[in-house]
C-alpha cells in the first residue's frame, strides 16, 4: 500500500499553519474520511457540518471569515492545505486566559513585595530599566507616566495586566 502522505509538503504547511507533522497526519485522515467522493477537495458549502464533526463549533459568521479568508481563489472548493490553515485556527490558541491571569498574578506577586496589591512607580523604574535598558531618566520617566494612568504613584494588578497582555507595536 502506498504511503497515505506521500503528497503532503509537510513543511510548507507547517511554516503556514504552525501545526506540528502528527496534527498533520491527523488531519489528512479527517480530510480523507470527509473527501467521500476521492475529489482531493472538500465543498465550501460542507464547510460547517464538517467543522462540528471535527468537535469545533463555529458560528455562522466565524464560517464565513474563515472560508474567505482560507478559500482564496473563491473556488468553493477547499483543498487539503486549506483544509490544515482552517483547522489550525482552532487548534493553535492561546493559552487559555485563566492560566495567563495566574502566571500574572504569579509575577505581579514578585514585585509586590510587601503584599499591597500595587507596585510602586520607584519598583517599577527599577523594572523598566532593568528590562528595557540602555534608558535615560526622561525615558524610563516617560514610559512611568505612560503606565500609571491615574496618577496613583503605584500600578494595581488590573493595570500590571493590561500592560503585560498589550501587544507591542
Amino acid at each position: 500500500m502506498s504511503d497515505p502522505y506521500g503528497d503532503i509538503d509537510f513543511d510548507e504547511i507547517t511554516e503556514n499553519t504552525g501545526l506540528a507533522p502528527d496534527e498533520i497526519k491527523c488531519l489528512k485522515v479527517c480530510f480523507d474520511l470527509f473527501d467521500t467522493k476521492k475529489v482531493e477537495f472538500l465543498s465550501a458549502d460542507d464547510l460547517g457540518e464538517i467543522m462540528r464533526a471535527m468537535g469545533f463549533r463555529p458560528t455562522e459568521e466565524e464560517l464565513a471569515d474563515l472560508l474567505h479568508e482560507v478559500d482564496e481563489d473563491g473556488s468553493g472548493e477547499i483543498e487539503f492545505g486549506e483544509f490544515c490553515q482552517l483547522c489550525a485556527t482552532f487548534l493553535v490558541e492561546d493559552p487559555p486566559l485563566e492560566e495567563m491571569k495566574k502566571e500574572l498574578k504569579d509575577a505581579f506577586k514578585l514585585y509586590d513585595k510587601e503584599g499591597q496589591g500595587f507596585i510602586t512607580n520607584d519598583t517599577l523604574r527599577e523594572i523598566i530599566s532593568e528590562l528595557l535598558a540602555p534608558l535615560t531618566d526622561e525615558e524610563v520617566e516617560g514610559i512611568l507616566d505612560e503606565l500609571d494612568e491615574d496618577g496613583s504613584g503605584s500600578m494595581d494588578f488590573d493595570e500590571f495586566c493590561e500592560m503585560m497582555m498589550t501587544k507591542q507595536e
